[in-house]
């Protein structure tokens, strides 16, 4: 379909279930998980693994054919740990993947398809198991991060620094710049003294955040009719 027909209170149950199912199956499967998370497609999200935290208004969208994975790993050296912080946004696709330590500072924001890991998973010698091949990864807060982009291990990437479209991070990124490029370089400078709009913005009053996203719903779908919506379910049209 290239159009919403569902009728506004179709919409508004399926918004209050996918509520309801984040609540009491979702948040169970993080060790800890904020107020307010903002999910799409619960059900195509894969958390598998111990020590996963995640902080207040995250907002997860993920797709059936391009699932978000949060994974940590478990071995007896170690266990994994993935720590991400207040009101990040993930995109679908994005994988991160943790065998000692990842942790992602607020408001960072993951284009679709991004790939952070910690381990190289094998040792180049011993390719039996991971053997010292593995270091913590921190992206610090407001870090942005383009559409396909790899973060490898014991890298930091700073405050409000911003990682173009496709790029792979093997070294450390400092604070505010743009990098870009297979390794990375930096290809512009951001002044840390000009206001800056954060993702926490739209959080300051959640509930009204929650509540213009339901108004906008109501206006968008305020000419659909149940008539129309189920015509379009068994019959469709090629204008729909």
């Amino acid at each position: 379909m290239r159009e919403e027909h569902r009728p506004y209170l179709v919409k508004k149950f399926l918004n209050r279930y996918n509520q309801f199912y984040v609540e009491h199956f979702f948040r169970s499967h993080f060790d800890s998980l904020g107020r307010r998370p903002h999910i799409l497609n619960p059900r195509h999200i894969d958390v598998f693994g111990h020590q996963i935290h995640a902080g207040d208004c995250i907002h997860i969208i993920s797709a059936p054919d391009n699932k978000v994975k949060l994974t940590t790993w478990r071995s007896k050296q170690m266990q994994g740990r993935l720590e991400i912080g207040d009101y990040c946004l993930i995109s679908p696709g994005t994988h991160i993947t943790a065998g000692k330590e990842i942790v992602i500072g607020n408001n960072c924001m993951f284009a679709a398809n991004c790939y952070i890991s910690d381990s190289d998973w094998h040792g180049i010698y011993n390719r039996t198991r991971p053997f010292r091949c593995t270091s913590p990864v921190r992206l610090e807060d407001n870090v942005w991060l383009g559409h396909g982009v790899k973060v490898g291990k014991g890298v930091t990437i700073g405050e409000n620094s911003v990682v173009g479209a496709g790029s792979v991070v093997t070294r450390d990124v400092p604070a505010n710049v743009v990098v870009a490029g297979n390794p990375v370089r930096i290809v512009k400078r951001i002044d840390p003294h000009r206001r800056m709009l954060k993702r926490e913005a739209m959080f300051v009053d959640s509930d009204h955040y929650f509540e213009n996203q339901d108004e906008l719903d109501r206006f968008l779908l305020a000419g659909n009719t149940w008539s129309d919506w189920l015509r379009s379910l068994f019959w469709p049209r090629n204008t729909d």
